[in-house]
């Protein structure tokens, strides 16, 4: 088995910044995490929460912390800095090879998405933001390491898509459409759905969106070189 991770992420129009943070960190016990947070507002202001929110959740983590705990620590860290009056969403999805399990994480009213052998599930317990209430706890599903494994999380942006024009973003469709189309590569998932939203903004993103995708498949390599890439337009 190999694990795969891509990231799609931009801006709102006009806005020079996003307020979106993801980050990709590796676990002390073996496997990886990533941490996706989206902070109140958009522009500068948001990046320095989300930022905030990201890091102290990597340290944590790279510490050995659980993934739950991680995510209660950053809530009450951004509470005692803002004195509970901002907010951020939060998302941490790890391959954790100590209990041979991937673990989702949610502080985030938007669901995140989980394929099983093509078989489509939505984690969508009830969950709040962080930052706004002590002791804020997450949402946290764990489910046994297979192959054909894809969990997908995303920003409120992707579901935001579509509101100027009145024409809501049907994510659960195209990641269907995706998967028939044979574009089941994490990459592949990741443009499709952001570029899907971009077409319904008219090129006009109307909030910063960032859609993760992390995935466990068959390794079709013999060797164990682990490789990580990246693409950011400057």
């Amino acid at each position: 088995m190999e694990v795969q991770i891509a990231v799609a992420k931009t801006n709102k129009y006009a806005s020079r910044e996003s307020g979106d943070t993801v980050e990709i960190v590796e676990r002390p016990g073996g496997g990886l995490s990533i941490v996706m947070a989206d902070g109140q507002s958009s522009g500068h202001g948001a990046k320095r929460i989300s930022n905030m929110v990201v890091r102290k959740v990597i340290s944590l983590l790279a510490e050995g912390v659980r993934d739950g705990a991680a995510a209660r620590a950053a809530s009450d860290y951004l509470y005692n800095e803002r004195q509970g009056k901002v907010s951020a969403t939060l998302n941490i999805v790890s391959v954790d090879l100590r209990s041979r399990t991937v673990v989702a994480t949610r502080n985030n009213p938007a669901p995140i998405l989980i394929s099983v052998n093509g078989i489509m599930t939505k984690f969508d317990d009830a969950c709040t933001p962080i930052g706004l209430y002590h002791n804020t706890r997450p949402s946290i599903r764990e489910i046994p390491l297979e192959n054909n494994l894809t969990f997908i999380t995303y920003t409120d942006g992707l579901t935001h898509a579509g509101s100027r024009t009145n024409q809501p973003m049907p994510i659960i469709d195209v990641f269907k459409a995706l998967l028939e189309q044979n574009l089941a590569t994490c990459q592949g998932l990741a443009d499709g759905l952001l570029h899907f939203a971009i077409e319904l903004d008219q090129g006009r993103p109307v909030d910063d969106i960032t859609v993760a995708v992390i995935s466990v498949q068959p390794s079709n390599d013999s060797d164990s070189i682990r490789r990580l890439t990246a693409s950011i337009p400057i």
